[in-house]
């Protein structure tokens, strides 16, 4: 009896390791989402907090995400050439591209990370460089540690090249174009 894939998976090349874990993660059974952080499956389970102030950040910038022609989400990130597969906090992406089933961080306008104690490092550092590398124009951390925000953009090889913060909570904080807005982090 030979091997039948599942109706409606995707196929893959069983000698592409990278492939195949990124295709296993996005089958998970269940309402579970997971990502994938240098090689480490991470499973993803947001407390309230965490979720207030990504909710707080997808009000504020809603009109404008609107006029852009854009969508806000949680959506999957892909880093192709490495064992990397995140799920960001919030995305901004163009409406056009929200439909795919992952996307890179170069086809984001933001992506914002709220860190939790179980990972702070991955947030500060391993995401930071990674969206940097893959080209996101604009990483927003938001500390929930340390109580701050730092906005990461101009993307290069070694990093991001300009950083505004980290700023304590509830001094606002400006987003660049295209959002062309100040953020009040007051409530994160």
């Amino acid at each position: 009896m030979s091997a039948q894939p599942h109706e409606g998976a995707a196929s893959y090349a069983a000698d592409d390791p990278e492939t195949a874990l990124k295709y296993a993660i996005q089958h998970i059974q269940g309402d579970d989402r997971v990502q994938i952080v240098e090689g480490v499956i991470t499973p993803l389970s947001p407390s309230w907090g965490h979720e207030k102030a990504a909710d707080k950040i997808r009000n504020q910038i809603a009109s404008i995400v609107s006029k852009l022609g854009c969508v806000t989400g949680s959506g999957n990130l892909d880093l192709p050439g490495t064992s990397n597969w995140y799920v960001s906090d919030v995305a901004v992406v163009p409406e056009g591209l929200a439909d795919a089933e992952a996307l890179t961080p170069d086809q984001t306008l933001l992506v914002v990370e709220n860190s939790s104690d179980s990972n702070e490092d991955i947030d500060r550092i391993v995401k930071r460089r990674r969206y940097a590398e893959y080209g996101a124009p604009l990483y927003l951390l938001v500390d929930r540690q340390q109580r701050a925000c730092t906005l990461y953009s101009a993307p290069g090889n070694l990093g991001y090249t300009r950083t505004d913060g980290p700023l304590p909570f509830g001094t606002p904080l400006a987003l660049p174009e295209p959002f062309d807005l100040e953020l009040d982090t007051s409530e994160f």
